[in-house]
């Protein structure tokens, strides 16, 4: 299975194309689609949906996964993040992919096995777990992390302890 997962922002939206099962993934492409500030928040929106566009026209994945949206630090950041979240919903719906969620806890959890690990802590497995030459920036290291979760998932054990959801 090949999976696209979405850290999503308005900003810095990582992604990750990771193929495999439960038992071996493999990264095929990560980084993170980049906006300037300067550029408005609607024009960053479609720059991350037309990115990510781009990203499933190029790799064709199976499927989406991408990081539920948590309240921690204001009600402008959740908005934010629910708006970048629904330009990569978007991507993934006009290419006719279902798309999948994951509590950031629950990848933490499923990746590092402690659900409150630093951004460090999940670069530092991501790299390990697949055999990375380098550690991958923050935002591409979480967008694997997503990845791996997700085709972990495809345990069943493991699927109940992720609280999988389609979206």
């Amino acid at each position: 299975m090949r999976v696209l997962a979405i850290d999503p922002a308005v900003r810095n939206t990582g992604y990750a194309i990771v193929e495999g099962d439960q038992n071996k993934q493999r990264a095929i492409d990560y980084g993170v689609i980049s906006i300037p500030a300067k550029i408005p928040q609607s024009g960053s929106l479609a720059a991350v949906r037309t990115g990510l566009h781009n990203l499933i026209t190029q790799y064709e994945p199976d499927v989406v996964a991408v990081e539920a949206i948590i309240y921690v630090q204001s009600v402008r950041t959740a908005i934010s993040m629910g708006a970048a979240r629904a330009a990569a919903m978007i991507a993934a719906a006009d290419s006719g992919l279902e798309c999948y969620e994951y509590a950031p806890k629950k990848i933490k959890k499923a990746v590092v096995g402690n659900g409150n690990a630093d951004k460090a802590q999940v670069a530092f497995m991501v790299r390990a777990l697949l055999g990375l030459s380098e550690t991958p920036p923050h935002d591409a290291a979480d967008a694997i992390a997503i990845a791996i979760a997700h085709l972990s998932a495809s345990d069943p054990l493991k699927a109940s302890i992720l609280d999988r959801k389609r979206i």
